[in-house]
């Protein structure tokens, strides 16, 4: 592996044009001939002209090229998908938002239940509680896949106080409200408060 990678170092450096590798652990020889006739040059315009008027004693010899700036290309907004299998791949842009918002109502719904009933989230799943837990996921599953199958991005429309990642971030700790709020019950054996 060593030797296979001075090799290749020695390939880069390698001022002239045949290289012989040098005898690090055999006596194998290498021989690299550069092809001499393939020559690439990659000079960019505005580095042209940066040159010729950084250099005023060499323009005269140099042909000028016109000193008014090209305009920028337009900058075009990366197209979004709206396919279905990437809205909801893992790394899409629904699974977590819908999934956040989802635990933000049933956080919020389990402790209002919780203190207005005495009821634990056991009991409140038990006593019809997957009705609306299935009905509140179906309706907001719609309402947060038709701006994404528009192509709308929840990042285009955040502004001030209440942005996208604020969303995400408070949809994250729902989650883990959510969690520790029936970890809590089960262990407790009972109601929260």
């Amino acid at each position: 592996m060593a030797t296979a990678s001075f090799n290749m170092q020695s390939v880069f450096i390698a001022p002239s044009g045949v290289l012989r590798s040098r005898n690090i652990r055999n006596s194998n020889q290498l021989f690299f001939k550069r092809n001499a006739s393939m020559v690439v040059k990659c000079m960019a315009q505005d580095d042209l002209i940066k040159e010729n008027s950084s250099s005023p004693s060499s323009s005269a010899a140099q042909p000028q090229i016109p000193s008014s700036p090209l305009p920028p290309p337009p900058v075009s907004k990366p197209k979004v998908s709206t396919k279905f299998g990437d809205l909801l791949a893992f790394s899409g842009p629904a699974p977590e938002r819908i999934n956040g918002r989802l635990a933000m109502v049933g956080f919020v719904a389990a402790i209002a239940v919780e203190l207005s009933k005495g009821e634990n989230v056991f009991a409140q799943i038990s006593d019809g509680g997957v009705g609306w837990f299935l009905g509140t996921t179906a309706l907001l599953t719609l309402a947060s896949m038709v701006p994404l199958f528009q192509g709308i991005r929840a990042e285009s429309k955040s502004k001030g106080f209440m942005t996208s990642d604020a969303e995400l971030w408070n949809g994250r700790f729902a989650m883990l409200g959510l969690v520790a709020l029936v970890f809590t019950e089960y262990v407790k054996g009972g109601t929260l408060v």
